[in-house]
């Protein structure tokens, strides 16, 4: 996952840099947002001289999709201190949500969960850091950077990640209507079409949850002791 975030890191230091934002405002974006989609986002809003309302907006619709990730986590936080979810909940991102669900759900109890946890979070925020400072030096020395397909690492790391979860029928059956949701809405405006994928998602998987479930269940009725 960090090796999929360099990229993308770099990538952002250099369109923000490109977009006339100021050094210490790239790098304060990486420090106090820490959220690449949202801050690709707010960098082409400013860019393009959107009010700030607008950015607020559009960024927390962006961003609507962890609240889905906290509700994931919630039975492996709900007994830490506040002073760890406080700091946990900041540092949550997409890449520290693949890893560290999949620890806590597979292989860790909850007490070394929360140190895993808290080593990916800080792990990936620093990684970010240092590949935005990258992109911000390498924005004016390397002409067109953003157009090399960078990018791909990161879909790619990602794509990984899912595949391993797909052999699970319900988890594949979401995973095909929140693509088909996607493509179909990748044109609404304040990227509306994620948080629609997501619903469609979470809606098919709970359905074919049940739906498998009942299948199951009848299967072990009718067969004979």
């Amino acid at each position: 996952m960090l090796v999929g975030a360099a990229p993308f890191g770099v990538i952002f230091g250099t369109l923000a840099i490109g977009a006339g934002l100021p050094v210490w405002l790239t790098l304060g974006l990486s420090a106090l947002v820490f959220a690449g989609s949202s801050q690709f986002v707010a960098v082409s809003l400013l860019g393009g001289g959107a009010a700030v309302p607008v950015i607020w907006l559009t960024t927390f619709v962006v961003n609507l999709r962890h609240a889905l990730y906290s509700a994931t986590l919630l039975p492996y936080a709900r007994a830490l201190p506040a002073r760890w979810r406080w700091a946990l909940a900041f540092w949550l991102t997409d890449e520290t949500f693949a890893v560290v669900e999949n620890q806590l759900r597979h292989h860790t109890s909850l007490h070394d969960g929360a140190r895993y946890w808290l080593g990916s979070s800080l792990a990936m925020y620093f990684n970010w850091q240092v590949w935005t400072l990258a992109g911000v030096l390498l924005g004016q020395s390397v002409p067109g950077l953003a157009t090399l397909g960078l990018d791909f690492a990161m879909v790619a790391t990602f794509a990984a990640i899912v595949a391993l979860q797909l052999r699970d029928r319900p988890v594949l059956c979401a995973a095909l209507a929140a693509g088909a949701v996607a493509l179909l809405a990748r044109d609404l405006p304040y990227k509306l079409g994620l948080m629609l994928a997501a619903i469609a998602g979470v809606a098919t998987g709970l359905l074919a949850e049940a739906w498998f479930g009942r299948s199951a269940a009848a299967a072990n009725e009718e067969s004979p002791p």
